[in-house]
């Protein structure tokens, strides 16, 4: 996402080779290839490579034409929505945006406690932990609330240095992206071809052996998993008029950053089978959508080992330094970024909106230029949330998959404003280098066809839950979207009326 107090004036040097470079490390993520596996194995291939296909590619073509054509704006998406379907609806789609930051938020402070635990005990211990008559889940919400706590308080005296650990962390997960594929060739040879996780036919590829994820409509669901993990194409967009031939270069970029991204993600997933077994390595050691990043690697070490003819007891101490290293890299990664997106977000969001809307207090800059106060409301809503759905009485499986469907969903829920507001877009006809879409007819074909795959996939992921009668998952699942849009909306209407805000519209 594009945030004007993170941006620098870039020289128009942006060369083909660094738009896919910046496609591939915005948008890939190994947490999407663990997680997709233990959904849906093998079976999930097929999704990435129809998602890709059919949603990052074409919706990163229309980004690249809102960024070329408002290049210069400061309000990011805002700007880009203003300008194409007016101030109500770039106010309500930036607002369920912002709510897939709120519930990030929600996610990595609940998630940070399994990355320090597969640190220092080289697995995932947080279950077990008891502590003023507070154990598992529990627990780790009243953490994760402490820490929100004092997040926001060092970040609002403008303490976000650490955002350095984000830079560095990445780098060392483009390291273990490495040790995994070198590690899992070596399994893969020495093991003869023999997969940990068999093929039986055509079926592996297209029937998951998990029983969620079996029936037509949970299959469909999974395309939100697969739709997420091409998200952050609305970043890249905006860097279009820093390329010398923006005509030529980016979609050229763009489709090969596209096929490396889609590639990578197809052969990531069918390599997590050389070493993991999903009945022996998933299902009964009970992982979760939470700690499944460091059930893999942990496993792939152990077999690594193994592989190698190295004694048992090797075989599990490498299990344990590679599961170390990946929650090293992910804690790093994951404080870096946690510092800057309680500030960041929010901050864009209400400087790049009509500042009549809001009231005074939200949007004062504190010495540091931070919205301390507009920071302060968010971290008391982000804990509400947090002790709703860590006291809310379900198990570990339960509330990581719960973080991780509301998560899912309200990253994808934006899309549907910014790829609906595209045919508008095109009818104002704003001068810009970067032209693709020039036959308006089928333009609008291909924006309903992809709203159709974005709200099936949402649609379905929260019928799903309805169906097996989980229904405080669907409640959750389907809460970040639709409570911030009528927010922002009542928000919207009221704020308007009372100041007498005609000239909005």
């Amino acid at each position: 996402m594009v945030f004007d107090d993170e941006n620098t004036q870039t020289k128009k040097t942006l060369t083909t080779m660094s738009l896919v470079l910046m496609i591939i490390t915005t948008v890939y993520g190994f947490g999407n290839v663990s997680v997709s596996y233990r959904q849906m194995t093998y079976a999930g291939i097929i999704w990435f490579i129809l998602a890709g296909i059919c949603f990052f590619f074409p919706a990163g073509l229309m980004m690249a034409e809102y960024g070329s054509a408002f290049h210069d704006a400061k309000g990011g998406i805002y700007s880009w929505l203003a300008g194409s379907i007016g101030e109500k609806w770039a106010f309500i789609g930036p607002f369920v945006w912002l709510a897939n930051w709120v519930l990030w938020l929600v996610s990595s402070a609940s998630r940070l406690w399994i990355s320090i635990s597969a640190l220092v005990f080289g697995k995932d211990t947080t279950q077990s932990w008891d502590l003023f008559g507070l154990h598992g889940t529990q627990l780790i919400g009243v953490l994760a609330i402490l820490f929100m706590i004092l997040s926001t308080y060092l970040s609002s005296r403008g303490m976000t240095g650490i955002k350095l650990m984000s830079s560095i962390g990445g780098w060392f997960m483009i390291g273990m992206n490495l040790v995994f594929i070198i590690s899992s060739l070596v399994v893969i040879i020495m093991n003869h071809g023999q997969l940990a996780q068999p093929i039986n036919g055509w079926q592996s590829f297209i029937v998951s052996p998990n029983k969620d994820f079996q029936t037509p409509i949970t299959i469909i669901s999974f395309v939100v998993y697969a739709v997420f993990a091409y998200g952050g194409m609305e970043t890249v967009g905006g860097v279009i008029d820093s390329m010398k031939h923006p005509e030529k270069d980016f979609p050229k970029g763009l489709i090969i950053g596209s096929l490396f991204t889609i590639i990578s993600y197809v052969l990531m997933i069918f390599m997590t089978g050389f070493s993991v077994n999903y009945q022996k390595d998933i299902v009964e050691t009970g992982a979760n959508t939470g700690n499944i990043t460091y059930v893999v690697y942990g496993t792939l070490g152990k077999a690594f080992g193994h592989a190698l003819k190295l004694d048992p007891h090797t075989s599990l101490m490498i299990g344990k330094v590679f599961t170390r290293a990946i929650a090293l890299s992910g804690l790093m990664g994951m404080l870096g970024a946690f510092f800057v997106l309680l500030y960041s977000p929010v901050k864009s969001f209400i400087m790049g909106s009509d500042p009549r809307l809001w009231p005074k207090a939200a949007t004062k800059l504190n010495k540091h230029g931070i919205p301390a106060n507009a920071m302060w409301a968010q971290t008391i809503f982000v804990c509400l949330l947090i002790a709703a759905v860590s006291f809310g009485g379900s198990a570990a499986t339960s509330f990581y998959q719960i973080l991780t469907d509301m998560g899912n969903v309200a990253a994808t829920a934006p899309y549907i404003f910014l790829i609906g507001a595209f045919p508008f877009f095109l009818k104002k006809d704003y001068p810009r280098k970067f032209r693709v879409f020039t036959n308006y007819k089928w333009t609008v074909a291909l924006v309903v066809f992809v709203e159709l795959i974005v709200c099936t996939g949402i649609l379905f992921t929260v019928l799903q839950q309805v169906l097996e009668h989980r229904y405080a998952t669907a409640f959750w699942t389907a809460f970040g979207p639709i409570f911030f849009g009528l927010v922002a909306y009542i928000f919207y209407c009221v704020s308007k009326k009372r100041h007498g805000l005609k000239d909005l519209d």
